[in-house]
């Protein structure tokens, strides 16, 4: 099944938009998810910008918001980032449905303040809100699954499942990403498959976080499981630059250029297996 490709855009470090736009559109792609910089990028400005280079904007990658912390005054400011983070979507003027929302909890908090039970009921309370503010500007929410080094909460596509049970939101769905699985799923392609209709959109990096085809993961099975559950969703890609701090996308002189070549690289090999 051919799925339209994209990338992250907080993978570049900060280069101005109409830079990033043709650096994305040269490497072969279809659209992006933009990071949620609602103080920082103008919606109007950004929409445009990626358009006249014939890119969508398929999704959101949020800014790191704690929205399971237990102090309510912490976890209130987050949950209003991702109010306010509505607004800006629609904004972007990708029509009806569009973007899809990313969310997640605070990366790198990989333990709980209080209790893991507490906190992962105030994760349910939370997402329920967000896509409540989501569900009145009629957009859809993924819920991005990380990995143990990343976060304590959701690292598991079964646990994904749970956590949409709980939440109960029509417009609610999962975000599994190649990179999160090969650390956390003995059979990535597996997961895929039992997180059938319940997968709203699908990240690709190897598991080295470089290029498809640099690292281990198998990545036919991958899409042949995305195939076999009916994903037609696009793939975004997000691999790093080689070096040290994966926090930081910031490797050095000419990293830009490297990001380039592996998003390219990543294009064709999803092309290859027919996706």
């Amino acid at each position: 099944m051919r799925r339209e490709t994209g990338c992250c855009t907080w993978i570049f470090g900060g280069e101005a938009l109409p830079e990033m736009a043709e650096r994305i559109a040269r490497a072969g792609l279809e659209g992006v998810e933009l990071h949620g910089d609602i103080d920082g990028i103008d919606p109007a400005e950004a929409g445009r910008i990626f358009a006249e280079k014939g890119l969508k904007i398929f999704s959101i990658t949020p800014g790191d918001a704690d929205i399971s912390h237990p102090d309510a005054e912490i976890r209130a400011a987050a949950v209003d980032y991702y109010r306010r983070l509505m607004d800006w979507a629609v904004a972007l003027d990708q029509g009806a449905g569009a973007p899809r929302i990313s969310c997640h909890g605070l990366v790198t908090r990989i333990r709980p303040v209080s209790t893991q039970a507490e906190e992962d009921a105030l994760l349910v309370e939370s997402v329920r809100r967000i896509c409540g503010f989501a569900a009145e500007k009629g957009l859809p929410v993924v819920f991005e699954i990380l990995n143990r080094y990343e976060s304590h909460q959701v690292r598991t596509v079964a646990e994904g499942l749970r956590l949409l049970e709980a939440v109960g939101a029509e417009n609610l769905s999962l975000l599994p990403d190649a990179y999160h699985m090969n650390i956390e799923e003995p059979n990535p392609a597996a997961a895929l498959r039992a997180g059938g209709g319940a997968i709203g959109l699908y990240h690709a990096a190897d598991s080295n976080r470089q290029a498809l085809g640099e690292g281990h993961t198998d990545f036919a099975a991958q899409i042949a499981a995305l195939d076999a559950i009916g994903y037609a969703g696009p793939i975004i890609i997000e691999p790093a630059a080689p070096g040290p701090d994966p926090f930081n996308t910031n490797k050095g002189e000419g990293f830009r250029d490297v990001l380039g070549a592996q998003l390219r690289t990543s294009a064709e090999a999803l092309r290859a297996l027919g996706s």
